[in-house]
């Protein structure tokens, strides 16, 4: 136990545990302060737990629609207990994992609340620790409306994670990914689903036309979309909640999920007191290195403005951790970094939308492939597509790459390497997707794009 790391880290989340795993691959001696569980909101009450149901509502859906494939299979109902046992062993078997990651790393953990202290410290109980560097990496909250309060029939994705009731009918408030992941699992256990957005489109960071496939799937699905609509008030008594939006139209709803997004764990332990700069919505500033204000000060995640993803903290971490020990990683730009909703049906990303590329090229190119063309998806019984789009109007390197459909979460991977490698159209033309497979729908967008498109009608 040393009050003098080489490396001392607030908070342990997934940026936090990568940077003291690194750090200490790299030789380096780590504290890691953390007040609660280490795996942080990722782990424990944001990707995997909410993953956990949503592969539950997709074995739900599977058994619903299994009469389709000549299957003699019915839903007898939804056991929310079994559900709820299912998803926590499944967040258990990885915490006891990345335990024993921990104590082999030999990473001091200190269970506690951290308060900065101003240069490079941290007291924590009865503690005070200098670390020869610093990494803030407290990760985010939820947040909620003014007016709004949570409790009751009214929540946020903490409790409903843990919610021991299948509603019946939910209003969802906010069309982004936390909303429409959780609207996607309701819906696929029976629930009657109103998504209220104030922004014109779902997923309104995405690309516009995946917003618009989005939004034709989730109604297919029977989900209530109310975009262009401002939440008013909220009502509630024991059993029924009572959302009024804007216009004076009232939706009667069992539950009312507030997802209007997270916002940075930066207030009240001691950051600007002792010198750290935040900006306007309280995100650390830093530069180029993820260097604070504060010298040897760094931050990383949920707290430095950009996209909040689990994956993005966990590079920034690394990357954070090797500009300690002297070495020069690469970093990656937020537009480079994957994203996926998980929904029914998932959309992927990666790169500029249409009109970011507009905006720093100028002639672009774009293209989409209809999944209707791929076998494998005609198999699963999906709708959907991939579009690229490609910086200059007739050459350049694909800069960007949007996906709609069941499972294209799992082609982000060739897609980010696509994009992040700046490779040209006709590059990827010329490689072998395997059939019958959804990548082959990569391949043949970029057939399409290269100008020699075969599973299209000219």
């Amino acid at each position: 136990m040393s009050d003098q790391p080489d490396v001392l880290i607030l908070g342990g989340g997934s940026g936090g545990y990568a940077c003291a795993f690194r750090a200490a691959q790299l030789g380096k001696t780590v504290t890691l302060i953390e007040e609660d569980k280490v795996g942080g909101t990722c782990l424990h009450r944001g990707c995997i737990p909410t993953k956990a149901l949503v592969h539950a509502a997709e074995v739900a859906d599977t058994v619903t629609h299994a009469s389709a494939l000549g299957i003699g299979a019915t839903l007898d109902g939804i056991d929310l207990g079994g559900v709820h046992a299912y998803k926590h062993s499944t967040v258990e078997r990885l915490y006891k994992g990345l335990q024993g990651l921990v104590r082999s790393h030999k990473i001091e953990v200190v269970h506690g609340t951290g308060r900065y202290g101003g240069g490079r410290t941290v007291h924590v109980g009865d503690r005070t620790i200098t670390g020869t560097s610093l990494v803030l990496a407290t990760g985010s909250q939820v947040r909620s409306l003014p007016g709004l309060e949570i409790g009751g029939r009214i929540l946020t994705s903490d409790e409903a994670l843990t919610f021991p009731e299948l509603p019946k009918r939910v209003v969802v408030l906010g069309g982004g990914v936390i909303g429409v992941e959780f609207a996607s699992i309701w819906a696929s256990l029976g629930a009657a689903v109103t998504i209220v957005e104030a922004l014109p489109r779902l997923v309104a960071a995405e690309d516009e036309w995946s917003s618009k496939q989005l939004n034709r799937a989730l109604r297919k699905r029977g989900i209530t979309i109310m975009t262009g609509t401002r939440f008013a008030k909220a009502v509630q008594d024991e059993s029924t909640v009572s959302v009024t939006v804007e216009s004076g139209d009232t939706i009667e709803a069992d539950l009312l999920l507030v997802a209007v997004g997270r916002g940075p764990r930066t207030t009240d332990i001691g950051l600007t007191e002792n010198g750290v700069v935040l900006d306007s919505r309280g995100f650390v500033t830093v530069d180029d290195s993820l260097c604070a204000s504060q010298p040897d000060v760094y931050a990383v995640g949920d707290i430095v403005a950009g996209p909040q993803l689990a994956h993005r903290g966990f590079q920034q971490g690394i990357f954070v951790a090797e500009t300690i020990a002297g070495l020069s990683p690469t970093s990656i730009e937020d537009s480079g970094i994957p994203r996926v909703t998980y929904s029914n049906p998932e959309v992927a990303s990666v790169g500029l939308t249409e009109d970011q590329a507009r905006e720093r090229h100028g002639d672009v190119a774009t293209v989409v492939y209809d999944l209707a063309g791929n076998g494998k998806s005609q198999i699963l019984g999906t709708s959907g597509g991939v579009k690229l789009v490609r910086a200059g109007a007739t050459e350049g390197p694909v800069v960007g790459i949007h996906m709609v459909g069941e499972r294209v979460g799992e082609l982000i991977g060739e897609a980010q390497l696509i994009v992040n490698w700046g490779a040209y159209p006709g590059e990827v033309a010329a490689l072998v997707h395997a059939h019958p497979t959804q990548a082959e729908a990569l391949g043949e967008a970029h057939l399409a794009l290269a100008g020699t498109p075969l599973h299209s009608h000219n």
